[in-house]
């Protein structure tokens, strides 16, 4: 990647965690606001091997030949005080400012205070609403039909600063939250680029949230993605988009066999099932599978076996040996 021709008009150090800071770091080192610094979490073991996992932030900001902080914490040592000293070097860098895309670490008051002209950070979400560590999750399962990002001064408290600028994007009614949140980082790209034009120019001007009609949403563990069949098929539909790909929404059979859930639809046809009911119905490449949920069925288009690979609901059913009255499991049922 080519870097910029002319030097960057603001001090930058840019910080962030793939998936979302990927596409914004990629829109900044194409910009006038080439970072000096990028700074993004060490890497992690991750799979079978427990191979070190390859950050694409980290990836882009070596190919751009960008200063590449890799810290564990940025905040001090808890016993000592002692500042880590990838945050003295960017102490040392005189910013002007610190933009912040999902990296993941409460920040504390004196590094907000280390650029001139303070942080800003990218949140995926219309702030104030879903503030917290799941806004494109809990956008659809509040089933919201329009979210975005907002560019906000960070405070202390979290996700509370005076907002610069805001862009709204429709959420499609069968999108889920991999594809939610691939569009609201392209967005995110541009908005970070006009953010940074009006810092810039002196132009930039905050308007406080309103707290009153602030909403919170928590981070998500895989426990979160547990199916509970007594839900509305509306609710569940909602569940299945929002936890995909992560942490995935899991129906379990009575036999203990795992069920990723991968796409579905609240049900047109008048089925009377109890919740968890499983029906097939339908031979061949037109075969179909319903579950039945606490107010109307729901159909299950794709899904995933555990250690299988994805599969249409026809392609497997072809396969499957589900037997009469089987049904999935009720959440105080399930398994550990």
């Amino acid at each position: 990647m080519e870097p910029s021709a002319a030097p960057s008009p603001l001090r930058l150090a840019f910080l962030g965690s793939p998936p979302f800071a990927t596409p914004i770091l990629a829109r900044l080192i194409a910009s006038p606001f080439r970072p000096l610094a990028v700074v993004t979490a060490p890497e992690k073991p991750a799979g079978r091997g427990r191979q070190p996992q390859v950050s694409p932030v980290a990836e882009l900001a070596r190919e751009a030949g960008i200063e590449l902080l890799r810290p564990a914490r940025l905040r001090p040592d808890r016993h000592s005080g002692a500042l880590p000293p990838e945050r003295q070097r960017l102490a040392d860098l005189g910013l002007d400012l610190i933009l912040v895309a999902s990296y993941g670490e409460l920040l504390d008051a004196a590094f907000l205070a280390l650029p001139r002209r303070g942080c800003l950070n990218i949140h995926g979400s219309l702030l104030p609403r879903h503030r917290g560590a799941s806004p494109v999750q809990a956008a659809i399962l509040a089933g919201d039909e329009v979210t975005g990002v907002s560019i906000q001064r960070i405070v202390l408290e979290l996700d509370a600063g005076d907002l610069l600028l805001s862009k709204p994007l429709a959420i499609g009614p069968r999108e889920n939250a991999g594809q939610l949140f691939q569009r609201l980082a392209a967005l995110g790209a541009e908005a970070a680029v006009e953010a940074l034009e009006l810092v810039a120019a002196g132009t930039d001007r905050y308007t406080p949230q309103d707290a009153a009609r602030a909403t919170h949403c928590r981070k998500l563990d895989k426990a979160a993605g547990q199916l509970d069949w007594r839900r509305s098929a509306a609710e569940l539909e909602r569940q299945v988009r929002a936890f995909t790909p992560w942490p995935g929404a899991h129906a379990e059979l009575a036999d203990g066999t795992r069920w990723t859930l991968l796409e579905v639809r609240p049900s047109t046809d008048a089925l009377s099932l109890a919740p968890g009911q499983l029906l097939c119905g339908g031979p061949g490449p037109a075969a179909r599978l319903w579950v039945g949920t606490g107010r109307g069925a729901l159909e299950i288009l794709a899904l995933k076996p555990a250690g299988k690979r994805a599969l249409g609901a026809a392609e497997f059913l072809r396969g499957a040996r589900l037997a009469d009255g089987a049904r999935l499991q009720l959440p105080t049922e399930a398994g550990p």
